[in-house]
């Protein structure tokens, strides 16, 4: 067992300065890809090359050259840049660990709309991950989300009062606030509660209006 474990580190301690030529060689041939990582079997017969590329590349020659280099069988194996995120690791903008390279073992697509469920401002630098690509963790709360919002009304629905129509400009998910303004422009910015809003609407739906939105404030 001590022999096999010997033979393991042997060949991780190989990848670091294998990793470095390796990049020299890529730079030489002018190639339009990025190697990210290196790993030797246990045994040193064979090295699996992780890469990044925007496109199709041809590394039939370079295999050539570090076979040569090398002297083991060489696989090139092309990732994403989520996958290169995981093998690299780093500290998120939360102050810890990238959840990609500690316990996430699958990593599902993030869409814009999981940003707009959650009221976020559409801001790359701060939605984006270390990956370039939007953050996983936008997806991990998007169900609750999206259960809270179900009981709210939605973004276009007008609540009508005396004074004029009201429309809806901001809401708090959790803590059930919902923001309106008149459509006429008058000033102020009014907070409402949830339960208000939902009986407001349902009045409206039978005909009825309270006199302006100041009236249910006070």
């Amino acid at each position: 067992e001590d022999t096999d474990l010997s033979k393991y580190q042997s060949a991780i301690d190989l990848e670091e300065p294998t990793l470095k030529k390796a990049k020299e060689i890529i730079n030489s041939h002018k190639l339009a890809m990025k190697l990210v990582d290196v790993e030797f079997q246990g045994d040193k017969s064979k090295a699996i090359f992780y890469y990044t590329a925007n496109k199709r590349v041809d590394f039939r020659e370079l295999i050539k050259e570090l076979s040569r280099t090398f002297g083991v069988r060489i696989e090139m194996k092309q990732i994403g840049v989520r996958q290169e995120a995981a093998m690299v690791g780093g500290i998120g903008s939360c102050g810890r660990e990238l959840c990609c390279s500690t316990w996430m073992t699958e990593f599902p697509g993030v869409s814009t709309s999981s940003v707009r469920y959650q009221q976020l401002s559409i801001n790359p630098q701060k939605i984006s991950g270390q990956c370039g690509k939007l953050k996983c963790c936008l997806n991990f709360e998007l169900d609750s989300y999206l259960e809270s919002l179900s009981y709210f009304p939605k973004t276009k629905q007008i609540l009508k009062t005396k004074k004029g129509e009201a429309k809806q400009i901001k809401i708090d998910v959790f803590k059930k606030k919902l923001w309106y303004v008149y459509k006429s422009k008058d000033p102020g910015i009014f907070e409402l509660s949830l339960k208000q809003v939902l009986q407001l609407l349902e009045d409206n739906k039978n005909g009825k209006s309270p006199s302006s939105l100041e009236e249910l404030i006070e």
